[in-house]
């Protein structure tokens, strides 16, 4: 199957103009292509399924690298920073990538609808991990990229093999992992409020007493569960955010480097200077050039 599936995508990439990246009719659904082994990048991941049809990459949350190929999938439960590389690739074998974008409430609601949905993980389990992705997963994917050969089918028929996804996810070796990152009626429904909370207020100031406080968590217990599940320590996973955000807003926005620091929260340049070298490898000064002579040149 991950050859009819490398196929497709294949197919699909050398029929659309730009380079990847490629986006689709589908709204979360994206496929990359790399003819050759690349530098590692930095993202935020978002809860998804990063399907390998061909080649091989690396993943890396915090000190946890995780190594995905043909046949595989990286599955992202939860929202977290992360650096990652192809590293096996070729023009003649394409690293080749389906990445669908998980809709936490529809698992939630077809793990409901099941005779036998998974029990929860009760332990702090990781919310990001490699899966085999073979059987009725890999039917599923091809599926997907098949029907983007007729857009006036995907309204209809997508969200229904997406239906299909979940079921399968959850009634897989790994459905109890994704059951606890779905459901909003377990005690770990208050570490991903806690998540969700630090996320959407990285710019500014945080004590993790507080983020402990929101997940009805002990302050260590917080700390340890967040790593687990996030692969960071909790101002770590901030301090990530924070220069993710810069980096996009120095290359898309032309902000200024002392402008970027502060708008995700520093109070010091200098500071912000030598977290984003530490980080990115070189200083801000590089990214904010390189993006003025990008514009200059357009």
């Amino acid at each position: 199957m991950s050859n009819e599936l490398a196929a497709a995508l294949l197919r699909y990439t050398e029929s659309q103009p730009g380079t990847s990246p490629y986006g689709t009719a589908v709204d979360g659904l994206f496929i990359l292509r790399s003819d050759q082994p690349r530098p590692p990048t930095f993202r935020s991941a978002r809860p998804a399924l990063c399907i390998v049809a061909q080649g091989a990459k690396w993943a890396s949350f915090g000190g946890a690298q995780l190594e995905y190929r043909a046949g595989q999938a990286l599955v992202v439960g939860v929202e977290t920073p992360s650096r990652g590389r192809v590293f096996e690739a070729s023009p003649d074998k394409p690293c080749l990538v389906l990445i669908l974008e998980l809709d936490l409430a529809m698992m939630r609601a077809v793990a409901k609808e099941m005779a036998s949905p998974p029990v929860p993980a009760g332990d702090a389990s990781h919310g990001v991990f490699v899966a085999n992705f073979d059987g009725p997963l890999a039917d599923c994917a091809l599926r997907v990229v098949r029907l983007l050969d007729t857009p006036e089918a995907i309204g209809m028929l997508y969200p229904m093999v997406m239906r299909e996804i979940c079921y399968w996810l959850l009634s897989g070796p790994n459905g109890p992992a994704i059951a606890r990152l779905a459901s909003n009626e377990n005690p770990s429904h208050g570490l991903l409020r806690a998540v969700e909370n630090l996320r959407t207020r990285f710019a500014q100031p945080v004590r993790v007493e507080e983020l402990a406080e929101v997940a009805q968590l002990s302050p260590s217990a917080f700390h340890r569960q967040f790593k687990a599940l996030t692969g960071l320590p909790p101002l770590q996973y901030q301090k990530q955010l924070r220069l993710l955000e810069a980096r996009r807003l120095l290359l898309s926005q032309a902000l200024s480097v002392q402008a970027a620091a502060f708008e995700v929260g520093y109070e010091s340049p200098s500071q912000f200077s030598r977290e984003y070298a530490r980080m990115f490898g070189a200083p801000p000064k590089r990214d904010s050039t390189h993006a003025k002579a990008m514009r200059e040149a357009a």
